[in-house]
Formats: C-alpha cells, sequence, structure tokens
C-alpha cells in the first residue's frame, strides 16, 4: 500500500520511517509547506516531495494518507483524503474541537474507510500489559484512576503553533491532555461528569492554558484525576488505576520521561503491605511501529484496531466538557 505523509516535522518524519520500514506498505511521497523540509525527508527514505497535500491525496496512486500537521489542518486533511477513497490515521487530538471530530468520524463512516487517531501512548509495553491484566480482572473493578503527565515547555511556546488558539484549539489540556483522556477512557469508559481548572501560569500563551486539572465521574461511582503540565520541570508520566481488589501504576515512557515501569499491587483481604510485582520495560520505544501495524492489519483485513472514530470523538468529547466545566466554574454533564 501506497502512502503520503502529510507533514515532514518530528511526528512526520516517525510516520515517514514507519511506513518506509513496513513489509506492506511503501512511502511514495512527503509533503510541506516548507520546500526544504519535504525533500529532506524524501532524499532521506527515497521517495518524493512535494508542498501541495491537495495534490498528493488527490493521486490515485495513493492508499493511505498519514496526517502529521498542526491541529488546524488535521480534519480539512483527513475529511478529504477519506472523501478521496483513502484509509487515513492522523496525529491526535481528533482535530481542534468535538465539532472537527464528529466531521471526521462521519466522513470516514460515509466513505467506508479506516480512520485511526494516534494514539500511541496505548502501545507502550508497560500500558498495554495494565490493559491486559485489568482485562483479565487482576484489580477487580475500578475505584479510581489518578494521571500526571508534563514537560517543561521552552521559551517562545508563543511563537509557536501551540501557543496559537486558531491553529491548536487548546493548550496543554488538548496537547497532552488528549493521551490522559484517551487512557482513562480506554480502562473506564466514558465518565458521566467532568469538573476542571484551568492555569496559565508561565508561557504567554494566553487565553490558552499551560496546565490542566480534571476531574471526571463515572455512573458506578469510579473517580478520575489528572494534571497535566507544560510547567513539570522534570519531563514525567504517571498513570495509576486502583481496583477492588490492587492497583496497577505505570511509570515513565522512556528517554526523558524515564524507564518505563509497571508495579501490579495485589490487596491482602487481611491488611497489610501489598504483594507487589515490578516490570520494566528498558528497550528502545516500538509504539509507533505497533501502532502502524495495527492500523495495517485493519486496512488488509478488516480487523478491530485500537484508535477507531469513536474512540477519538470520546476522548474529545470528554475535553469538550472539561473546558465547559472551567469556563463555568461547575461540573458537567459529559
Amino acid at each position: 500500500m501506497k502512502v503520503a505523509v502529510i507533514g515532514c516535522g518530528l511526528i512526520g518524519k516517525r510516520r515517514s520511517q514507519t511506513a518506509m520500514e513496513h513489509p506492506l506498505s511503501e512511502l511514495a511521497i512527503v509533503v510541506d509547506i516548507n520546500p526544504a523540509a519535504a525533500e529532506a525527508v524524501a532524499a532521506q527514505y527515497g521517495c518524493e516531495s512535494a508542498t501541495d497535500w491537495k495534490a498528493a491525496i488527490a493521486h490515485p496512486d495513493i492508499d493511505i494518507v498519514a496526517v502529521a500537521t498542526h491541529n488546524g489542518l488535521l480534519a480539512e486533511i483527513a475529511i478529504a483524503a477519506l472523501q478521496a477513497g483513502k484509509h487515513v490515521l492522523i496525529e491526535k487530538p481528533m482535530g481542534r474541537n468535538l465539532a472537527e471530530a464528529l466531521k471526521m468520524a462521519e466522513a470516514a463512516k460515509a466513505a467506508n474507510r479506516i480512520l485511526k487517531i494516534g494514539f500511541n501512548h496505548r502501545y507502550h509495553p508497560a500500558l498495554a500489559k495494565a490493559y491486559d491484566l485489568f482485562q483479565a480482572g487482576a484489580i477487580g473493578e475500578i475505584i479510581n484512576i489518578r494521571a500526571r503527565y508534563g514537560h517543561g515547555g521552552r521559551p517562545g511556546y508563543e511563537n509557536e503553533w501551540r501557543g496559537n488558539p486558531e491553529l491548536a484549539g487548546g493548550g496543554e489540556l488538548t496537547d497532552q491532555g488528549v493521551h490522559i483522556a484517551d487512557l482513562i477512557h480506554w480502562f473506564a469508559g466514558l465518565p458521566t461528569e467532568a469538573f476542571a481548572y484551568l492555569q496559565t501560569a508561565i508561557w504567554p500563551i494566553q487565553p490558552l492554558e499551560d496546565n490542566g486539572f480534571g476531574l471526571f465521574r463515572f455512573g458506578d461511582g469510579a473517580i478520575a484525576s489528572f494534571h497535566t503540565s507544560w510547567t513539570q520541570w522534570k519531563n514525567l508520566f504517571s498513570f495509576e488505576i486502583y481496583g477492588q481488589k490492587g492497583s496497577l501504576t505505570i511509570e515513565g515512557l522512556g528517554k526523558s520521561y524515564g524507564i518505563e515501569r509497571l508495579t501490579i499491587a495485589y490487596r491482602k483481604p487481611e491488611g497489610g503491605v501489598p504483594d507487589l510485582e515490578d516490570l520494566v520495560f528498558d528497550l528502545p520505544d516500538t509504539s509507533w511501529e505497533l501502532e502502524w501495524q495495527d492500523f495495517i492489519e485493519a486496512i488488509a483485513a478488516k480487523t478491530p484496531y485500537w484508535g477507531a472514530p469513536e474512540e477519538g470523538v470520546s476522548a474529545m468529547r470528554m475535553l469538550d466538557a472539561l473546558y465547559r466545566s472551567a469556563k463555568a466554574g461547575a461540573p458537567i454533564h459529559v
């Protein structure tokens, strides 16, 4: 299957390499509004380069379009590609807002094509193992979830697309918070109620936020709390799931976020220190390759896949409720 990658930044380069290396896909063309950026990636991977994404997706030989642009172009390009009969993988989030996510989901349904949202965190080994354990009943029903995710930003953020409300749609709650929303939804389902406080503490990106604090409540009484931050001076990822019989704690994502670890705690009915099992995953990050494999299998064999449109819409629905809550200063129905 021939692939067009739209956007030649860091993520576009990763998508290009992954598409090139997979036995069932061929990187045919890379596109960027900056000709030098597209030409550099094309030279590295031996494919064509272009600056016009519309011509690339209209090409009859292209089967797959991977969209790795800023948030402001995700919906426009994805919908056009789907209408052109292509299968599409877009980076998270699923557009700038819930309305764009719903339009993309409808376009995928109308075109009868695969649309996958890039929730690559699901493919990290500690998170994938935790999910398997949870599904097997290792910790029982969920009581609560606690998550923290952030990095320290960088000077000049206000001059990048992430500091532009029109291009980004939202601040840190949208950027990294969408990963947390997706993981919470993956484990616990769609919450019924949301509450949030937003903060712009350091980076001059108003009206966008550099910190998001959120709570979700579920129909069964479970609670999820989280903090996503662009003022986390030492990069951090922590995701904890507490159940009736124990807990699953994931720390780190590799590289600057630290070695990826999963700690499984089995509660003792009589009380006392739980039985603990620690798993360490210190091999190179293969989440991008696993995600692409899932995408290719969904196209080739019509198998179920992670990051389907309804999952992307659910994450955006959760973020939408958090933003509405922060504006209203009150809990909001999801």
